[in-house]
This record gives C-alpha cells, structure tokens and sequence, in this order.
C-alpha cells in the first residue's frame, strides 16, 4: 500500500469507528478516494503528496468527471469526500492545503423526488394485501415491510437493520438508528401495527436454525436477517405485482414525506419524521407539492394550456 492510499485508509478507519460513519457512506467515501488517488497518479506521474496537490489537479479529477459523462452529482460527492479527507489531514497531521475547499463545485442538477401518487399507493397495498390473504410467510412479511416503509418513512438501510427490540405496538413506535447512527423515534400507523401483528404471529412459526438471528425483525424463511438487497427485491416484486414501474424502494420514503406536506403537515415536523439534520434537504417536498398543484392546475383549468 503506497503512503497516499495509507492515509485514506486511516481516514476511513477514522469515519467507521471514531465518527461511527455508516459502511454504505463509508464505502462510498473509499471508491471516490481511491479514483482521485488513480487520477493524481496518472496526472502527477507519480511522486505526490497530499500537501503538493493544487487547483490545477482538482479541476482536472473533476473535468475527467465530464470527459467520462458521468453526472455532476458524482462530481461533487467525489469533491465532497477529497475535502472530507483533507479536513481530516489538518486535524491529524498539520496538513493544511486550500486547493479542495476553494474548488468550484459542479452545479448539480435538481431533480425531483421521485414518489407515489394517491391512486398508485391504492393499487399497491390493495395487490399486497391480496397477495398476503393466504397467511404465505413471505407475503405476510412483505405486507407488513410495505406497511412499515409508507407509515413511518423508513430508509432501505434503517428497516433493514431494525430489531425486534426496537419495534413497540403497545406504543406504536419503532427506533431506528438513521444517518451518523443517529437515532430517532417514529410513529407506527393503524395499518402497519395490523399488518406487523399478523407478520410477528406467523415469524414465530418459524424454525430456529443456525442461521437465525433472534434479534433481527424481518426475517428469511430460515430466520437470517433479510439484507437490504433482498429487502429490495421484494418491494420491486410487489411494485411489479401492482403494475407499477419506474419507482424505487426509496419512493416509498419520498411518497411517505409527499402525502404528508400535500395534507399540510409541518415541515419542521416532516424533517424530524425523516432524520434530516437540515432543514433544506426536506423543503424539496414543497417543491414537489407544488409541480403537483401545477399538474393539477394544467389538466384541469380550461385555458392553461
């Protein structure tokens, strides 16, 4: 391992147990490093440091961004973890240099969450909850995911990591430990706390083999803690099932926020509902409230077009 990849693998050990960053962000962190370490390889030919890096190679890691039409929102994630790193380097090793902080960054593109409209959030637990009529595990179980992911605006990777310890029906509450493993309490609807009772009635008919795992909530046929890939295959199961295409799992979390500020919900309150540490990130929710009302607008007033 050369010095230059020593030092972003002391800075990841750093983040994982010092900052108790998550490994998705942690891993993330490493696959942007490592490419800014291959381009400053090839642009420098070798024979850099951390401290000698300037402008000149920054814009040139974030021109190669556009040479290989990749998005400018991977550029400026890849120049948000450079300047991570780099605060890192002042810190703990009297590393100052000013070149990442004064790079430009990419002016990302907004876009739009992507989420359920009302008569499509219909369709799909009308198909689920057909689907888990018949008392099959995996159906029930996935109902009750479903249920779980729109009433309370779970994150893929904060449902898949819950226990059974964190989830309270008596309370009809769940904690989730979210970004920065910060945790938070959330509400359980009327819905879900049905469709999480039936699942938790049949989860016990299970065989304890020795891959189970007593702790974890949702589980495999064979007790093993579902991870968040099966997690999302099983939602696009029953996306599919419902006829409905184009949506992530993580719409579900958009359509939970969405329907919330179309019925006049606090903003203040939505970005406690979803772990938000600043305000800004939840006000793209007024932003789709609004094109909605446009749509709306559009199709229904006769001289709009």
């Amino acid at each position: 391992m050369t010095d230059n990849a020593a030092v972003v693998a002391e800075f990841l050990l750093h983040l994982a147990k010092e900052r108790d960053v998550s490994p998705h962000t942690t891993n993330g962190y490493r696959r942007d490093l490592e490419a800014f370490i291959r381009f400053a390889n090839e642009f420098h030919g070798g024979g850099w440091t951390w401290a000698s890096i300037d402008r000149l190679a920054l814009r040139g890691f974030l021109g190669d961004f556009e040479r290989r039409k990749l998005s400018r929102r991977s550029a400026a994630r890849a120049l948000s973890a450079v300047r991570a790193l780099y605060r890192y380097l002042q810190v703990h090793r009297g590393v100052v240099n000013g070149a990442a902080r004064a790079a430009r960054v990419p002016k990302v593109e907004k876009r739009l969450p992507s989420y359920l409209r009302q008569h499509e959030t219909a369709d799909l637990f009308e198909a689920s909850e057909a689907a888990a009529a018949n008392g099959d595990f995996i159906a029930v179980r996935d109902h009750a995911m479903l249920e779980l992911f729109y009433s309370s605006g779970l994150r893929l990777s904060e449902l898949a990591g819950a226990n059974l310890a964190d989830l309270d029906l008596l309370s009809n509450q769940i904690r989730v430990r979210g970004k920065g493993r910060k945790e938070r309490i959330l509400p359980v609807g009327r819905r879900a706390e049905g469709a999480l009772r039936r699942y938790l009635e049949v989860r016990e008919s299970l065989a304890v083999g020795p891959r189970s795992d007593r702790r974890a909530l949702f589980v495999n046929p064979k007790g093993g803690r579902l991870t968040p890939r099966s997690v999302q295959r099983r939602i696009h199961l029953l996306y599919r099932g419902a006829g409905i295409a184009g949506r992530r799992v993580h719409s579900l979390r958009h359509s939970f926020a969405t329907h919330l500020m179309d019925a006049g919900a606090d903003l203040r309150a939505v970005q406690e509902l979803l772990g938000h540490a600043s305000l800004g990130t939840t006000q793209v929710y007024t932003h789709t409230s609004v094109e909605r009302l446009k749509d709306v607008y559009r199709r229904a007033h006769p001289r709009a077009g």
